[in-house]
């Protein structure tokens, strides 16, 4: 790497340290149009500060929202109105979670941290019938193609964040607290080990380091 480069890409670091925003959010809404306008369980896996898991109620029944993280999960239920139809659990998503079935599983940001397929296998075993599962993912930059959408994203993902934050420092937003790990699984190995225990699986490339997956199981 260059000395300039360097340089620049530091600088680039700063920007958005100083200019954050949270790209699984930024999934959230379209999360929602995958789904019914009602449904009943719903199971959202990583909750984290509890963002999604409020959205999911307005049109669930009842939501079970698991994170593995005790602070985090404090910080979601102080947040969520007691009168939201959510249950917040400090749980571990490849085993830990409150039994099935569920209508609707969503699982943003949180495979990376598990072994995959035993937790997609998992998440599988607690969908009802005619259930669907959406996944928000991290994957490893290998491929031409993930390289040429980084290098895509890196420009808007400063420019998003200089226009949320109006060209303000701002600090971190709380679901931007969690803790994080690199992926270690390339989109590629992600699509095969998915589809050979989701048969059908839709998988995409997406913007701002993320792919998604939707699976809906027979009913």
């Amino acid at each position: 790497m260059t000395t300039l480069l360097h340089r620049v890409l530091r600088a680039l670091d700063r920007f958005n340290a100083a200019h954050p925003w949270d790209h699984n959010a930024h999934y959230h809404r379209w999360i929602l149009r995958q789904l019914p306008r009602r449904f009943g369980r719903a199971l959202d896996v990583g909750c984290g500060s509890g963002d999604l898991a409020r959205l999911l109620a307005r049109r669930a029944d009842e939501v079970e929202a698991i994170d593995s993280d005790p602070a985090i999960v404090a910080r979601a239920r102080e947040v969520t109105p007691a009168t939201a139809p959510v249950n917040f659990t400090v749980a571990d998503a490849s085993a830990g979670t409150p039994a099935g079935p569920y209508d609707v599983i969503t699982c943003v940001a949180v495979l990376h941290h598990l072994p995959f397929t035993e937790a997609v296998t998992h998440l599988r075993r607690q969908l009802a019938p005619g259930g669907t599962l959406i996944v928000v993912g991290c994957a490893r930059e290998q491929t031409v193609g993930d390289h040429l959408l980084a290098a895509v994203a890196a420009p808007l993902n400063a420019a998003v964040g200089w226009y949320r934050s109006r060209g303000r420092t701002v600090p971190r937003p709380p679901s931007m607290t969690a803790v994080t790990r690199q992926p270690e699984m390339s989109f590629p190995e992600i699509v095969r080990e998915a589809r050979s225990v989701l048969p059908g699986a839709r998988l995409r490339r997406r913007l701002f380091w993320r792919y998604t997956l939707v699976w809906r199981a027979d009913a």
